[in-house]
């Protein structure tokens, strides 16, 4: 941690006058796990309290960042994916989705979609672009499916195969909200050869830790967590192909040298559309 981080707040705060600081959000913490610079003082003591249960979060954190850039490298190389839809991408780090994509190959459009404020702000990082390719970024939750799908084909041809990237993201979808009818209803819209990317908490694996830090993370005001077994997990992949080690901890995902004991309390999965 910078030793001018009340600076930096206070410029953040600037910036998005009239949005309250005072509220968690799991973006932000995230970016605080991770080492970055984004969040204020009520993201990092609430990132502190969730981490007093998991001390590993920041290394889990680390390691979802490694599979995104694997996974996205993989798709475009090994699969030949121009076209990528990251919803719930978080805040802008190194190696974001369209600088990995766009390293491989040139041509490729990515589209971005956050519903925190603090995203929005620094969306300039997110869409910049090789001069062959696109980047785009919509201000949407991923309950607004409707109006994701819509803005993205404004960057994305729906004709062509598309990764849908959900990282870190699906948790914080409550049954009630159905989030196996928010991913059937995204893949419906995309063509035969698309993928589906996942990494979720998994409730089955130290199950009593992932009870306290969930139980930490519902009181923390940001968002309700809902962990779910890795049969759960499986759910969202229902009529599509796995490829890899199918739906399995992150560790399984990760090259030798990436992998960790952290990075098994996550569950990663991807699904090819047949």
């Amino acid at each position: 941690m910078s030793a001018n981080v009340p600076d930096e707040d206070a410029a953040l705060a600037e910036k998005l006058r009239g949005f309250d600081t005072s509220v968690p959000s799991p973006a932000r913490m995230w970016n605080y796990w991770v080492g970055g610079k984004d969040h204020f003082a009520a993201d990092r003591e609430a990132a502190d309290e969730i981490m007093a249960a998991m001390p590993a979060l920041p290394a889990i954190a680390r390691s979802v960042r490694y599979f995104l850039i694997d996974i996205v490298h993989s798709l475009t190389i090994d699969y030949g994916i121009r076209q990528f839809l990251d919803i719930g991408t978080g805040l802008p780090t190194a190696d974001n989705t369209h600088d990995v994509a766009q390293r491989a190959a040139p041509e490729s459009r990515i589209v971005y979609a956050d519903y925190d404020p603090v995203v929005l702000a620094h969306a300039r990082a997110l869409l910049t672009s090789s001069p062959e390719g696109k980047t785009d970024y919509i201000e949407a939750d991923l309950r607004e499916t409707d109006t994701i799908l819509s803005a993205a084909d404004r960057t994305l041809d729906f004709s062509k195969p598309v990764a849908i990237l959900l990282l870190a993201v699906l948790h914080f979808i409550p049954d009630e909200d159905d989030p196996y009818t928010i991913v059937r209803k995204l893949m419906d819209e995309v063509p035969s050869g698309s993928f589906l990317v996942i990494v979720h908490a998994p409730s089955d694996r130290s199950p009593e830790v992932m009870a306290e830090q969930t139980r930490r993370y519902n009181e923390s005001g940001a968002e309700l967590m809902s962990p779910r077994s890795q049969e759960e997990i499986l759910r969202f992949f229902t009529g599509l192909e796995l490829i890899g080690p199918g739906v399995a901890p992150l560790s399984e995902w990760l090259p030798e040298g990436q992998a960790g004991p952290a990075s098994g309390e996550a569950v990663a999965g991807v699904g090819r559309k047949p």
